[in-house]
């Protein structure tokens, strides 16, 4: 029996669709084991993937497509890799003490933890990015800097790894979710499953 690592998405409204779904598509799809009979059952899939809001609503994101989250902050499984991706609604998020404070408390029990745009804003606002490389979307390099200031921010970078893992703009976040298959569960796995959904990977890691 593989175990699986649970892999949490934060999700909230005005969240951008490609900031989590890219990366879901990727841990959703990886296998262990190569080929395509191996994407018809769960078996070796090395991650299981869900998506958890404040509370368990409809979630409204960019371009106004509705989804459900699985869990919300009171009834989620434990989270090994924690996900926040970005979006127009980071910008409320930055000031809600019950987000900030449940990605702290996730961050402490969680083996890793990455963002995607400008998710990065509540990781540094949460003080995960003190003292660190980080990026974000180009739109908000200067605003990450002044959540926190001792972040070294990294720009024209799509993937930095320093403890934490930041991406880029959007679309930068499947490139983050193939560092984490890499990471995790090796080249191969990263290649194969980036061959099974037809992604072309050219993607330089910044790291500490």
């Amino acid at each position: 029996m593989i175990k699986k690592n649970n892999i949490g998405i934060f999700i909230f409204n005005d969240v951008d669709i490609l900031d989590f779904s890219g990366p879901y598509e990727v841990f959703s799809r990886t296998r262990l084991v190569a080929g395509l009979e191996s994407r018809l059952s769960e078996e070796t899939s090395p991650f299981k993937v869900f998506t958890v809001s404040e509370q368990k609503k409809t979630i409204t994101v960019s371009g106004g497509l509705k989804i459900t989250a699985d869990y919300n902050f009171a009834n989620s499984p434990n989270i090994d890799i924690l996900l926040v991706p970005g979006g127009m609604g980071t910008r409320s998020l930055v000031e809600s003490e019950t987000t900030i404070e449940w990605i702290k408390n996730i961050a402490n029990i969680a083996s890793t933890v990455t963002s995607v745009c400008t998710g990065s804003l509540l990781l540094a606002k949460a003080g995960l990015l003190k003292n660190k490389k980080a990026t974000t979307h180009w739109g908000a390099l200067s605003l990450l800097k002044s959540i926190s200031a001792s972040t070294k921010v990294v720009s024209n970078e799509r993937v930095v790894k320093d403890g934490v893992i930041t991406s880029a703009g959007v679309s930068s976040g499947i490139d983050m979710a193939f560092t984490v298959v890499s990471m995790i569960c090796g080249e191969d796995v990263a290649y194969d499953t980036a061959k099974y959904i037809e992604y072309q990977r050219s993607v330089k890691v910044v790291s500490n």
